[in-house]
C-alpha cells in the first residue's frame, strides 16, 4: 500500500479530553475519530488493526467448532420480556420504538436472541452439543463513556453462546473455549491472565474474565505467584486468619474523639495503626430495617460478596444519614457494634479481633479495649466480607496473594439453564423425555482488544504493535524518492517484490522530509522498517530497524528481501 494512496492522519498533539495513553495514540495515529460521546469512526489504518484482531478471533473459533452467525442489532421487546432483563437490565439499554409504537432495543447482549434460535431450531440430543457465535457491534449506553474504545457505547464483540444436552457437556466446552481464549490472547501477542470472576449481571454458576495486565487497566486482579491461583478482587477469597483470637488484655474504655470521623482521623488521634479499628457500616436490610457489616479499619468492604447477603436489599444500599441515627442515636462516624441492637455481621478478619477500637454511638466518642464475648455478645454470622489485600494467605493455601491490573477483554460463564428455563429451551432426549438445555456464554471485547494492547505496547515515540496486529509488517522510508532515480528505482522493485513474497508493505512515498516520515512511522506502530538512501545504495546497503531497536542496521541490499521475510517470521 502506497501512503499517496492510503489515508494518514496523524497529529501531533491529542485532544485535550483523551485520558488513557491508548486513547491518546489512537487518535493521534488516527485509528479513530470522535463523533460524539463514547462513538468513534474506525479510519482506514484502525481498521486494518480491528481487522487483524477479528481474524485470529474467527479462525480460533472455527478451530474449536463454534459455528459463526449473525444476530440482529436490533431486537424486541418481548425476548427481553421473557427473561425478565428488560426491566432489570438498567439504563444502559438503549430502548427505541419503531414507527407503529412497538419497543425494540439495541442489544447490548444477545443471550435471548440465540436462545430464541435454539428453542426453534434444536428439538433432539442428537443436534447437541452446538456452539454458535457472531462477530458484531453492539451498544451500551454507558454513564461515563471515557478513554477511548476502551468504554465506548458502541463496541465490536465476539459473543458466543452454546447449548447442550447436560452440565457434563457444558463443562467440556467451557474448557475448550478457555483453551480457545487462551490461544487467541497468545497468538495476538498479548501478556494475559485468565481469572475467576463474579457472573453478574449475565448470571450462570461459574465464569473466568481474560485480562491484559497493565498498570492502567480497571480491574484489580488477586494473583498467587506459587501457585496457579488467580481471581478477579471481587471474587477472590478472604481466608479466616489462622492464628486464634488473643486473649483480652484491656478494659473497656469510652475516649472523646471531637471531630474525628474518618478512620485515619481517629487513628491519628489515638496513635493507633487501622488494623486495631473495627468499623460499622450500616446497609439497608431486605425487610425494611438496617443491617450492619463490621470490618477491620484497615480493611474495604467488597460490594460484590455482601451483594450475596440474604439479609440485605439487593442492590445493595447504604443506610440514609436519618436511619443511622435512628438506629444508632449518633452520625456515621461515631458507628460501633456495642449495643446496637441491629443484625449484626462481621467479616472473617474482626472475629480474630480483641482489645479493638470503635465507634461508641455518641458523637465524639470511641471506645477502646473491646472485646467479643465480654463487651459484645459473640458473632453470630461471620462471613467473608473485604476485598484481598497484599499478602493474603492464598486461598489455595500455597502462598501469599500479589494484587496487579488489568483490562478485562473476555469473559466466559456456565450459563446453565437461566436462559433456557425462562425461554422454554427444550429437547428430547434419548428417552423421548423433554428436558431445558444446559448453556455457556463467551465474549470477547474486540475493539477493545486493540486499545489494551496499545497500553501494554507503547513507548515514548508512539505505539509498539505486535506483529499479529499491526496495521502493516513492513514500512518502506525513501530518502529522496523523487529526486533520485536510484532510489526510486530500487524503491519500486524492492516494493513489488517484497509484495508478491507475501509481506504487507505500507510505501510512504509522500514528499515529507525524513523525519516526519519516521516520527509517523513510529506513532503508528508498524513492527519493521526500511531506509531507503542514495548515499547507502551507493555502498550497496539499506538501513533496517526493528520497532523495539535502538538503532539501524546496515543490510546488503541484495540480503534484504530474505532478512526481511526471516524478521517477519520470527515475530
Amino acid at each position: 500500500m502506497r501512503v499517496s494512496k492510503f489515508f494518514l492522519s496523524t497529529l501531533k498533539e491529542a485532544p485535550t479530553e483523551a485520558e488513557l495513553v491508548s486513547h491518546k495514540l489512537m487518535l493521534r495515529a488516527g485509528l479513530i475519530k470522535r463523533i460524539g460521546s463514547g462513538l468513534y469512526t474506525w479510519m482506514p489504518l484502525g481498521l486494518r488493526v480491528l481487522r487483524k484482531v477479528e481474524n485470529v478471533v474467527r479462525n480460533e473459533m472455527d478451530k474449536s467448532g463454534a459455528v459463526e452467525l449473525l444476530m440482529p442489532a436490533v431486537v424486541p421487546a418481548e425476548l427481553w420480556q421473557e427473561t425478565g432483563r428488560w426491566d432489570v437490565f438498567g439504563p444502559q439499554m438503549l430502548k427505541i420504538k419503531d414507527r407503529h409504537e412497538r419497543d425494540f432495543c439495541f442489544g447490548p447482549t444477545h443471550e435471548e436472541v440465540i436462545t430464541d434460535v435454539a428453542r426453534r431450531e434444536i428439538k433432539s440430543y442428537r443436534q447437541l452439543p452446538v456452539n454458535f457465535y457472531q462477530v458484531q457491534t453492539k451498544f451500551r449506553d454507558e454513564i461515563r463513556p471515557r478513554f477511548g474504545v476502551m468504554r465506548a457505547r458502541e463496541f465490536v464483540m465476539k459473543d458466543a453462546y452454546s447449548f447442550h444436552a447436560n452440565f457434563p457437556s457444558l463443562e467440556q466446552t467451557y474448557q475448550v473455549m478457555y483453551d480457545t481464549y487462551s490461544r487467541i490472547f497468545t497468538r495476538l501477542g498479548l501478556k494475559f491472565r485468565a481469572v475467576a470472576a463474579d457472573t453478574g449481571a449475565i448470571g450462570g454458576t461459574g465464569s473466568h474474565e481474560f485480562h491484559v495486565l497493565a498498570d492502567s487497566g480497571e480491574d484489580a486482579i488477586a494473583f498467587c505467584p506459587s501457585s496457579d491461583y488467580a481471581a478477579n478482587v471481587e471474587l477472590a477469597e478472604a481466608v479466616s486468619p489462622t492464628t486464634p483470637r488473643p486473649v483480652p488484655t484491656e478494659a473497656m474504655q469510652k475516649v472523646a474523639t471531637p471531630g474525628k470521623h474518618s478512620i485515619e482521623e481517629v487513628c491519628e488521634f489515638l496513635k493507633i495503626p487501622a488494623h486495631r479499628v473495627v468499623k460499622t457500616l450500616l446497609l439497608e436490610g431486605r425487610d425494611g430495617d438496617v443491617v450492619a457489616l463490621l470490618l477491620r479499619g484497615d480493611h474495604q468492604l467488597n460490594e460484590v460478596k455482601a451483594g450475596k447477603l440474604l439479609q440485605l436489599a439487593q442492590p445493595i444500599r447504604f443506610a440514609t444519614d436519618a436511619q443511622i441515627r435512628t438506629s444508632a442515636g449518633c452520625n456515621a462516624g461515631s458507628l460501633g457494634p456495642v449495643g446496637l441492637n441491629v443484625t449484626t455481621i462481621a467479616d472473617r478478619a474482626v472475629a480474630a479481633m480483641s482489645d479493638f477500637i470503635c465507634g461508641a454511638n455518641e458523637d465524639g466518642h470511641h471506645l477502646t479495649g473491646v472485646n467479643f464475648g465480654r463487651d459484645l455478645p459473640e458473632l453470630k454470622e461471620v462471613v467473608d466480607l473485604r476485598n484481598v489485600v497484599e499478602g493474603d494467605d492464598s486461598p489455595d493455601g500455597k502462598g501469599k496473594l500479589e494484587l496487579c491490573r488489568g483490562i478485562e477483554v473476555g469473559h466466559i460463564f456456565q450459563l446453565r439453564t437461566k436462559y433456557s428455563e425462562a425461554m422454554k429451551a427444550t429437547f428430547l432426549d434419548e428417552n423421548g423425555k423433554e428436558q431445558v438445555m444446559e448453556m455457556g456464554c463467551y465474549g470477547i471485547g474486540v475493539s477493545r482488544i486493540v486499545a489494551a494492547a496499545i497500553e501494554q505496547g507503547h513507548d515514548e515515540h508512539g505505539i509498539v504493535f505486535s506483529p499479529a496486529i499491526a496495521p502493516f509488517q513492513l514500512a518502506i522510508v525513501p530518502i529522496g524518492l523523487n529526486r533520485s532515480e536510484l532510489v526510486k528505482e530500487t524503491v519500486e522493485k524492492l516494493y513489488a517484490e517484497l509484495i508478491a513474497s507475501g509481506i504487507e508493505v505500507l510505501l510512504d512515498d509522500r514528499d515529507e522530509r525524513p523525519g516526519v516520515m519516521f516520527a509517523d512511522l513510529e506513532l503508528i506502530g508498524i513492527p519493521h522498517r526500511i531506509v531507503i538512501g542514495e548515499r547507502g545504495l551507493k555502498d550497496g546497503n539499506v538501513e533496517y530497524q526493528g520497532r523495539k531497536d535502538d538503532k539501524a542496521t546496515a543490510i546488503p541490499l541484495q540480503n534484504i528481501v530474505s532478512h526481511i521475510k526471516s524478521a517477519v517470521c520470527v515475530s
